[in-house]
């Protein structure tokens, strides 16, 4: 999805939460937002079955969060966090949990039919090795880098998106973990230059 349609997509949102209508807005977000948010979440879990585990733990939590969220940030950076938060829970939980049933039905489709499609257009995609690399790392690190790199995400919703308090970051504090996130990004990407130029992948400087 592009930056033309993104925004259409948020003034959708924004005009279906002012009408109170959420199983609508939830639809919009499954549906525009979904493929986007199954990709990071295979990416960070490495595990299909994993990762749409967590997708469906990420729409009941959408379902549940959206009559509360107070756009502080957009509906995308939200569903980022909402996306890793259902990440994080489920990696804590020992045992394999069966997929849950989501209480709308329609939306209950629709959530079947984005992760049918989008793990069956994964499957085309040819691995590379930087992939592989990149793989090897904490989830943390792959995280930040696939949201800055594969979803261009900007520092400030990079912050938001990764915080892990329930406070809202703002002012001064949406700062200062925005700089802390570049400065991690930067020696993130130094790290895995060196790790490819010793694979061979990169040239001597």
């Amino acid at each position: 999805m592009d930056a033309v349609a993104r925004e259409e997509l948020e003034r959708n949102a924004r005009t279906l939460a002012d009408n109170n209508d959420f199983s609508a807005l939830a639809a919009l977000l499954v549906r525009g937002y979904g493929p986007e948010i199954l990709g990071f979440l295979i990416a960070t879990h490495r595990d299909e079955q994993d990762a749409s585990d967590v997708f469906s733990d990420f729409s009941e939590s959408i379902v549940r969060g959206l009559p509360q969220f107070a756009w502080h940030c957009s509906l995308r950076t939200w569903a980022y966090a909402v996306a890793r938060n259902a990440s994080h829970t489920h990696r804590r939980n020992t045992q394999r949990r069966r997929r849950r049933h989501l209480a709308d039905p329609v939306l209950e489709d629709l959530v079947e039919a984005v992760r049918t499609t989008t793990l069956t257009f994964l499957k085309t995609k040819t691995k590379r090795r930087l992939d592989e690399i990149r793989d090897a790392l904490p989830p943390d690190d792959r995280e930040l880098l696939i949201l800055r790199l594969d979803r261009g995400l900007d520092w400030n919703d990079l912050a938001v998106a990764l915080h892990e308090g329930e406070e809202t970051l703002a002012g001064d504090a949406l700062k200062r973990e925005s700089a802390r996130l570049r400065k991690r990004f930067q020696l993130l990407k130094d790290r895995l230059r060196e790790m490819a130029r010793r694979e061979g992948l990169l040239g001597d400087e």
